[in-house]
């Protein structure tokens, strides 16, 4: 799967997204949005571990943001089970060089749609964390509402915050 879009290209991971994804990734302030299992310092033997994981385990639901040629940030969705089984999670990060340029905004509205068609599913869902006010603009933008402020339910860089779980049904 690929989607074209105007301010960049959506496709699976592959081998060779190493080094940019490296690069893009090893920035605290990307960490600081993450759950902490995005590692920081991202070093080159994370990045390797990730692509191949990605490319070969996750290759129809999370996918490398290519802006200019490389590798800058990823973009997915997470299958839900149980009784959640008709919900997804969704979740982005985009090197800092790129931001503010509207191409997570454009990356969040394609893989929504994209999810929408290609899955059994009625619910798309991300939580931020409560200082993420960027991401919450792009959640917005593409037609989520934040349903839920989960009071002190996160502990991130021993900061204990507020999550907000922002979803957008059919």
């Amino acid at each position: 799967m690929e989607l074209r879009l105007q301010h960049s290209l959506l496709r699976p991971w592959r081998r060779g997204d190493e080094r940019s994804l490296e690069r893009h990734a090893n920035n605290r302030k990307i960490w600081m949005n993450v759950r902490d299992h995005f590692p920081h310092p991202y070093t080159h033997t994370d990045a390797v571990r990730w692509v191949e994981h990605a490319s070969t385990r996750l290759s129809d639901t999370v996918f490398a943001i290519i802006v200019n040629g490389e590798a800058a940030g990823s973009i997915g969705l997470i299958a839900k089970d149980d009784v959640y089984r008709k919900s997804m999670e969704i979740g982005y990060w985009l090197g800092e060089e790129h931001w503010g340029r509207g191409i997570v905004s454009e990356a969040v509205g394609a893989v929504t749609r994209y999810g929408f068609e290609q899955f059994d599913i009625v619910r798309i869902y991300a939580d931020i964390f409560e200082w993420n006010t960027a991401s919450a603009r792009v959640l917005e933008k593409n037609g989520y509402r934040c349903e839920a402020r989960l009071q002190r339910a996160v502990v991130k860089d021993g900061i204990i915050t507020d999550a907000l779980l922002y979803a957008i049904t059919l």
